[in-house]
């Protein structure tokens, strides 16, 4: 009897978590010490973060995977296990492979509730089994093929300490086994960014025509191969892959019925509307606007305001004037349009105190019935984990692959890091010290979570304290590295592994005693709407509070709405003399 092998792939993300999330992308030669480094904010309401881990191990010959998904409805079904399977933290595995997505949704028409993969099955499987990006692309493709595919659109960043690639994938629709995809390898000089909708559009056909978009914005340089030719995915000269039928199958569907090398997989299985836009390739804008000319960079407003006649889509990466440290990519990753035409920060939506946060819904209306939107930002605070990974191809793979990661709102939280060979979770990032409906000061979701939400209402009066406690702790990790880096270096990989998992689990502590601090002393400096004084050391003083108002926007948007109600009689004496 074949042994069974069952496998939880699924228990920490939900639909909704999914469908709203945000990757940055850094080639190696944009970075400043040579990383490859993507991120992560999964967003979505109704669950706490956490981070997954499985071991690695031999398999015996045989044995199956039982693939849950999203839910029962695969009960039953299996995945045939190979020999080998690598240790994986979070999203991240012992060779440094890394895999995240966003989700883009596109022609919900092609979702095959009959297949048996859901995206993020698909990710886990593919870094148990993977020691590239490359053997990551083509191990998903062939699952897909033989498995087939239930979920909508995903794009989905791959990379390792040597390469960063963009892959976009959908299903064919009900009873169609498989999926249709492309998978383009960024140039490592350049930046990308992806943020829940479709972002490659022309890519090169094999034997066809290559593309260059405005210049040194978006260039390809290699060959293109069809899946057909997935044996051939380890020449390095190889910087697209795609599925034999992405184009014959839109032709056929009537999504397309152009040229090949006119081809776009946006077009043909994403079209664009003023809403996937504006919540979506904002973001990246954004990213992009931070690494580049912002002249330049607003060139594309038109866009992202809905003018598509003027332009009709961002450059898919562009070289930035200057490498990117991963404490930018970080700081990238808790925007909320600041410095910009879409500043949240900067109106009276921002209420009282500077908030970026907006309730949901994203559309309102007002009492005359006209409909308004929300701005949707990288940083939000339904976030159930954030992450920034780094892959170093000079450090032995246990040291150099580390998962920066959090629970919780990615502007709110201290990033911290993590090893991928390490085998233990540290407490405050297992699952079940996560709950979802009950707070537990164990637990990194609910400690940051309370932090924050006592900090959002009072932002701008607040954020100070909280940025303190952040750049402490961050400080203190990235000083730490070339430590640990020095330490390890004549230990044998047993010895490795113990020391990291101790480090791991010793920084993941430091967080949640700092972050325990912290939210004590907010409670005492802000209590009932004052501000406590506090020394040069950041002790509180005796005696002595202030009382910091409203910001001025706020305050003027007060009289235009209420008019007189709360002018001082002798404002309004004055006034009528």
């Amino acid at each position: 009897m074949k042994k069974i092998l069952i496998t939880i792939l699924l228990a920490m993300l939900g639909w909704e978590s999914a469908s709203a999330c945000t990757n940055l992308i850094v080639g190696k030669k944009a970075s400043t010490d040579g990383s490859v480094m993507c991120t992560y904010n999964c967003d979505g309401f109704g669950f706490s973060g956490s981070l997954s881990y499985s071991p690695s191990g031999r398999h015996e010959p045989g044995e199956l995977i039982a693939i849950h998904g999203w839910g029962p409805s695969h009960e039953g079904r299996y995945v045939k296990q190979v020999e080998y399977t690598y240790n994986v933290v979070g999203l991240m595995n012992e060779k440094q492979v890394t895999i995240v997505e966003t989700t883009f949704d596109g022609r919900l028409e092609l979702v095959n509730p009959d297949g048996l993969l859901d995206y993020f099955s698909l990710m886990r499987l593919a870094l148990q089994r993977s020691s590239t990006a490359r053997e990551a692309i083509k191990c998903m493709a062939e699952l897909v093929e033989e498995y087939g595919y239930n979920s909508s659109g995903e794009t989905i960043t791959i990379c390792d300490p040597e390469e960063a690639w963009i892959m976009e994938i959908i299903g064919k629709g009900p009873d169609r086994q498989g999926a249709v995809w492309v998978a383009l390898r960024v140039p490592d000089d350049c930046i990308c960014a992806h943020a829940n909708l479709s972002r490659i559009r022309e890519f090169p056909v094999e034997n066809g025509k290559r593309r260059t978009e405005n210049g040194k914005l978006f260039s390809l340089d290699g060959k293109s191969i069809s899946s057909k030719n997935l044996k051939k995915i380890n020449d390095p000269r190889v910087d697209c892959v795609y599925a034999y039928d992405v184009i014959s199958f839109a032709r056929e569907k009537g999504f397309f019925n152009g040229k090949d090398e006119d081809f776009s997989f946006r077009e043909a299985y994403c079209p664009i509307d003023f809403e996937n836009v504006r919540y979506a390739d904002a973001r990246v804008w954004s990213f992009f606007r931070h690494h580049y000319s912002h002249e330049e960079m607003d060139r594309y407003l038109p866009y992202i305001n809905g003018d598509f006649e003027l332009c009709d889509h961002l450059p898919l990466w562009i070289k930035p004037d200057k490498p990117l440290s991963l404490r930018d990519l970080q700081q990238d990753m808790r925007d909320h349009f600041e410095g910009t035409p879409l500043d949240m920060t900067s109106d009276m939506t921002a209420g009282p105190w500077g908030m970026p946060i907006r309730p949901l819904p994203m559309h309102f209306k007002d009492s005359d019935s006209l409909a308004y939107f929300r701005e949707r930002p990288i940083a939000t605070q339904q976030s159930g984990f954030t992450m920034t990974c780094q892959m170093r191809s000079w450090l032995p793979n246990d040291v150099g692959g580390v998962t920066w990661f959090n629970c919780d709102d990615a502007n709110m939280v201290a990033y911290v890091p993590l090893y991928c060979c390490i085998t233990q979770v540290p407490d405050c990032f297992r699952p079940e010290n996560n709950p979802r409906a009950e707070f537990s000061d164990k637990s990194a979701f609910w400690m940051n979570n309370w932090v924050a939400n006592m900090v959002y209402p009072r932002y701008s009066m607040m954020i100070g304290d909280l940025r303190k406690a952040q750049k402490e702790l961050e400080d203190y990790y990235f000083t730490d590295q070339d430590k640990v880096v020095e330490a390890i270096k004549d230990m044998t990989p047993a010895d490795r592994q113990s020391f990291l998992n101790r480090k791991s689990i010793a920084y993941a502590e430091k967080m949640m005693q700092r972050w325990d601090q912290l939210a004590k002393h907010l409670i005492v400096r802000y209590n009932d709407q004052i501000v406590r004084r506090v020394d040069e050391n950041g002790n509180f003083t005796r005696w002595g509070h202030e009382t910091p108002g409203y910001d001025q926007q706020f305050i003027d948007a007060v009289h235009k709405a209420t008019g007189d109600r709360y002018l001082l009689k002798e404002v309004i004496n004055r006034r009528e003399r």
